[in-house]
């Protein structure tokens, strides 16, 4: 969705290369490193911490972890969940940067809103995805269809769960090496069970056990 980024505003300026800008139901806010500003109601300059601003954002949609627990594990596709959070204010691209400045590795939205919002400790992409390589939980798939999942795991850690999210991945490198899309869904016994196989890969990646 078009969130205006870098439309011109009331604001201080550092350059562009310094600062993102965005709107929020129909309110210019912009992003300076760790603080965000916007304009009031009265049409005071507002400034607070980008954390504590996502964090108001996001518990005005889910009042505690577990009302985004469940509203996460019944979607469909997490992505649109994320863009819905976008949309009301929760900057994951600047939030990130932020959390990377004090906790090592890549994380994604999830565990973003977690750490945020809920003070929850966040996980890597790379730790989630290790532990449900380690874990094995998709023995019982054939040996092409686990490669698909293998290469999924990768993709997760590597580009997030977007990338996995789009059946599309599968006509991109290295699935090709593996088979055609059309052969590595009717592996798995056809597009339904494909994308119930997806679900079951987001089910292990975010357990919370």
């Amino acid at each position: 969705p078009d969130l205006g980024i870098d439309q011109p505003g009331p604001y201080d300026d550092d350059g562009p290369s310094k600062r993102s800008r965005y709107v929020v139901s129909g309110v210019e806010v912009a992003v300076l490193g760790e603080r965000v500003q916007y304009l009031g109601p009265d049409g005071k300059l507002i400034t607070e911490s980008l954390t504590d601003y996502a964090k108001s954002k996001i518990t005005d949609r889910f009042r505690n972890l577990d009302t985004f627990l469940a509203a996460w594990t019944d979607a469909d596709k997490k992505q649109v969940l994320v863009e819905e959070l976008e949309e009301q204010g929760v900057f994951f691209e600047d939030i990130r940067e932020a959390v990377e400045k004090t906790h090592a590795g890549a994380f994604d939205p999830f565990d973003l809103v977690c750490h945020v919002a809920f003070g929850q400790s966040p996980l890597t992409r790379r730790e989630r995805a290790e532990s449900v390589k380690k874990r094995h939980v998709f023995a019982k798939y054939g040996e092409q269809s686990r490669r698909v999942i293998e290469i999924l795991l990768d993709k997760y850690e590597g580009e997030g769960l977007k990338a996995v999210e789009d059946i599309g991945v599968l006509a991109a490198p290295p699935f090709d090496q593996v088979g055609m899309p059309l052969e590595l869904v009717s592996s798995f016994g056809g597009r339904d069970e494909y994308f119930a196989a997806l679900r079951d890969l987001e089910s292990a990646l975010y357990a919370t056990g």
